[in-house]
C-alpha cells in the first residue's frame, strides 16, 4: 500500500451526493482481481459516450482536472454494493484523497485497507470547497494526516476524524497483513519462551 503523510494537489469537485460504487465502477469492471487499468473505468458510465468517446461536460474530462489527486464529493460518497474496485478505480486514476461530508462504512474501510484517504468535513467547509473549486480552480490544498488537518489555500486548517489504526497503517504505508508481520521478532520471540 503506498505511504500517504502530506499531499499537496488540486481538487475536482464531482458534487453529486449519494454516488454509489456502481457508479464509481460500474459492475462490468469487476472481473478482474487485478488493480491495474481500473482507473480508465472510474465513473465510466459519466465519463464516456456510448461510442467511448469522452463527454466533454463532465468534470474528470476538464484540463483542470488533470493531475488533481483530490476529490471532491458529495454527501455519502461510496453508498451502494461493497466493492473494494471502487477505490482501486479512484486511486488508478490518480486521487489520493476523497472529501465529503460523509462516506458509506464499507466503502470508508475498503479505502483506508487500499490507500485512499476519505477526508470528512463539514457542511460550511464542504460549501468553500465547491466555491473555491469553481472560483479558483487551480488552486491547492494540503492534506496532512499526521496532523489530521486539511489546510486551505488562505491558510486555514480544518482538522478531520481517522481512527488510529487505520492513521498508522497509511502513515507506514502498510496494511492490516503487514502491521501484524511487522512484529514477526516478538512473535518469534514468545514462541520460543512458550514453544
Amino acid at each position: 500500500m503506498p505511504q500517504f503523510t502530506t499531499l499537496t494537489s488540486r481538487l475536482v469537485a464531482l458534487p453529486v451526493n449519494d454516488i454509489d460504487t456502481d457508479q464509481i465502477i460500474p459492475a462490468r469492471y469487476l472481473k478482474v482481481t487485478d488493480k491495474a487499468g481500473l482507473g480508465a473505468a472510474l465513473f465510466a458510465d459519466w465519463r464516456y459516450d456510448a461510442d467511448g468517446s469522452p463527454k466533454p461536460d463532465f468534470a474528470l474530462n476538464q484540463p483542470a482536472a488533470q493531475g488533481a489527486q483530490i476529490l471532491l464529493a458529495g454527501d455519502n460518497f461510496g453508498c451502494g454494493s461493497s466493492r473494494e474496485h471502487a477505490p482501486w478505480a479512484l486511486i488508478g486514476y490518480g486521487f489520493r484523497a476523497v472529501i465529503s461530508t460523509s462516506f458509506a462504512d464499507i466503502f470508508r474501510n475498503n479505502a483506508l485497507k487500499n490507500g485512499l484517504l476519505p477526508v470528512v468535513v463539514d457542511p460550511a467547509t464542504h460549501a468553500e470547497l465547491l466555491e473555491l473549486a469553481e472560483e479558483a480552480p487551480g488552486a491547492t490544498l494540503v492534506v496532512d494526516l499526521a496532523a489530521q488537518t486539511l489546510t486551505l489555500p488562505g491558510g486555514r486548517a480544518v482538522s478531520f476524524p481517522i481512527d488510529g489504526f487505520s492513521k498508522a497503517c497509511l502513515l507506514k504505508g502498510t496494511d492490516e497483513l503487514g502491521y501484524l508481520l511487522s512484529f514477526e521478532p516478538q512473535i518469534a520471540a514468545y514462541e520460543a519462551v512458550h514453544s
